[in-house]
């Protein structure tokens, strides 16, 4: 076996002549061999000798390459020894990584159950705060309601209302926005609401209630200067009149009783002046009226009296009711003197009509007392405490 890398060539080339021995001419011996033959002899020596040479050469590369694959094969083995151990270090990892995976998978399991424990305590929390803070606003609403209520103003409501907004503006919760919508609502309306003022409602009232001795019935007509028995009130000064013309006709007649054509007239003046005094007298005891009740005209005095103590009374509890934040009733009780003055009442009189007057504005601005009640509001609320209770 030869080995390519060696520097001997395969056949060994022949000495050189230089050291080959000069060859010597003389003839060969009987029992000598003949030259070719020591030739033959030198080359087989030789070849014999390459041969050796490339057979231990050929041992020597046999004994590496065994060197080689015996190293090779302790190298493989253990490699082979140290893939085992890591092989079985890595099945120890594998084995340790599934327990740990398992450990993990039950403690991923314990913290989701506790984080949905926890989400669901969170929603508890958020739903109780946000029940708190719909039942607080609720209640701050209603006692705000019964302030504006009893003061007559909506100022109580206003800034319930507007304390209400800024407490759901930190909520930030989405689920009450319906309670802001309305709130918004409800404000915008206390905001426009005009509010009368009771104590110059009570002192108009007040006022009636004295104008009421002075108001003429139909059964007891007005004897003032206005109306029809005006005449009789310048009675007086006609008679005076007719008084005078007498007396200056009488002197007349006796300073010149020859004038008889002055006398006359005179009397003539004088029957002239009687005959109308007597017909304003008579004419003043005939009254002319249209009467859509004829009950009026019936009413006893005492019957009057009483009249017009009701009618005090009612002005009474309407100033009450006002002054108590009960606008309906007052409203009640005025609309009933209202139609028992044209009933009972002179219609043509200005105390009558100024009465009338006072009750009609005492009517409309007793409408004017209801301070708005945040109704949208308290629904709204009620909707969004009934959604949580549901839950």
């Amino acid at each position: 076996m030869s080995d390519p890398s060696s520097p001997l060539p395969a056949n060994p080339a022949p000495p050189p002549e230089a050291d080959l021995p000069a060859p010597t001419h003389h003839l060969p011996h009987d029992g000598e061999p003949s030259g070719w033959v020591r030739y033959a002899i030198v080359i087989l020596s030789v070849a014999v000798a390459a041969a050796g040479w490339q057979a231990w050469q050929a041992g020597k590369r046999v004994q590496s390459l065994e060197k080689e694959l015996v190293r090779r094969q302790q190298d493989s083995q253990g490699q082979a020894t140290e893939a085992r151990v890591l092989a079985k270090q890595a099945e120890e990892l594998s084995r340790e990584a599934a327990a740990r995976a398992t450990l993990l998978e039950t403690r991923l399991t314990e913290i989701a159950l506790q984080r949905s424990q926890v989400e669901d305590l969170i929603k508890n929390l958020s739903l109780s705060r946000d029940e708190n803070l719909v039942f607080d606003i609720e209640s701050s609403l209603r006692v705000a309601a019964q302030q504006a209520a009893l003061t007559g103003s909506a100022e109580p409501l206003i800034v319930a209302m507007q304390s209400a907004d800024e407490r759901l503006t930190r909520a930030k919760q989405p689920r009450l926005d319906n309670i802001r919508r309305a709130l918004a609502k409800d404000l915008d309306r206390a905001r426009a609401t005009r509010v009368a003022d009771i104590n110059t409602l009570a002192i108009r009232l007040d006022e009636a209630a004295r104008l009421v001795d002075e108001v003429p019935l139909l059964s007891q007509p007005d004897t003032g200067p206005t109306g029809p028995t005006a005449p009789r009130a310048s009675t007086p000064a006609k008679d005076r009149s007719a008084a005078a013309n007498k007396a200056a006709a009488v002197a007349s007649a006796a300073s010149a009783p020859e004038a008889e054509t002055g006398w006359r007239s005179a009397l003539l003046g004088w029957g002239k002046d009687a005959a109308q005094t007597v017909w304003t007298e008579t004419r003043g005891l005939i009254r002319l009226t249209r009467i859509a009740q004829p009950e009026a005209m019936l009413l006893a005095p005492d019957q009057a009296f009483f009249l017009r103590e009701n009618i005090k009374l009612r002005l009474l509890n309407a100033r009450l009711a006002l002054m108590s934040r009960q606008p309906a009733q007052a409203a009640a009780d005025l609309r009933q003197i209202e139609r028992l003055l044209p009933r009972y009442f002179d219609a043509q009189s200005r105390k009558t009509q100024l009465l009338q007057s006072m009750v009609t504005d005492a009517i409309a601005q007793s409408q004017l007392t209801q301070v708005p009640r945040p109704d949208d509001t308290l629904a709204a609320l009620a909707t969004v405490a009934a959604a949580a209770g549901t839950r």
